[in-house]
């Protein structure tokens, strides 16, 4: 059984490493869902450890429909990742109707080469995990990261399992909330691979900080925030006003 780890720094993926996992998903914050990490980030991994490297390609937060800037984004991370030695990547588009997008989704495995593919937790969101699951088994994925379209996976363990009974060629990777007192349940039920973070938090300052940088606003999954033209244009008017 395959244990992935998603590491979120280059300690994490030293740290799967020395335990034992069999491979990294590289991305950073967490705390959003993970977005795709920074070229020095994933050099100084590819550099520092043996097991395969899997990357988040997510340029944001938020939802899983992307604009063509975005896409054109996710594109050239990643012709990175095949450039830099990466063993496969993490990605995924639906549309705004939470079905997926098959033509987007072939374009990145497409542009992927032969890379491995996961289909990461977007698989969560979709109307129908039955038909679509076959549907990415027909497009040669090899891997769905999925919580079985609940908060954990261990609460998504019945569809997760009847999944696992349709795969052929692409395997269902149980993961969200995967603990170590969850591990022997989906051990049994066979499946092959297993996603975790196994993360613990380590204090990095001895007091409370002066005030909070984090936005809760900057947090809604079904916005974008994007600079405005109008906006801007205003201050810069105002500010060049004689």
């Amino acid at each position: 059984m395959i244990v992935e780890v998603c590491a979120n720094s280059l300690e994490s993926a030293l740290n799967a490493e020395k335990a034992g996992a069999n491979r990294i998903e590289l991305c950073m914050e967490l705390g959003i869902g993970g977005v795709t990490p920074s070229y020095g980030l994933l050099k100084a991994v590819l550099d520092a450890i043996s097991i395969p490297v899997h990357v988040l390609i997510r340029p944001r937060s938020g939802d899983f429909t992307y604009s063509k800037t975005e896409f054109d984004v996710m594109l050239q991370d990643i012709r990175m990742c095949v450039e830099l030695g990466c063993n496969g990547v993490v990605s995924g588009v639906l549309r705004k109707n939470f079905t997926l997008d098959t033509i987007r989704t072939q374009e990145l495995i497409k542009e992927s080469k032969g890379l491995n593919f996961t289909f990461h937790r977007a698989f969560d969101w979709v109307v129908d995990p039955i038909s679509t699951f076959k549907e990415l088994q027909d497009m040669g994925v090899d891997y769905v990261l999925s919580s079985g379209q609940e908060v954990s996976a261990p609460l998504g363990f019945s569809l997760l399992s009847k999944l696992h009974k349709m795969s052929t060629t692409c395997v269902v990777m149980p993961g969200g909330g995967v603990k170590l007192n969850v591990v022997n349940e989906f051990k049994k039920e066979g499946f092959k691979a297993l996603h975790m973070s196994g993360v613990k938090f380590y204090k990095t300052l001895d007091s409370s900080v002066p005030l909070s940088m984090n936005s809760v606003s900057f947090l809604e999954e079904n916005q974008v925030a994007i600079s405005s033209v109008d906006t801007i244009e205003q201050v810069v008017a105002l500010l060049n006003k004689s």
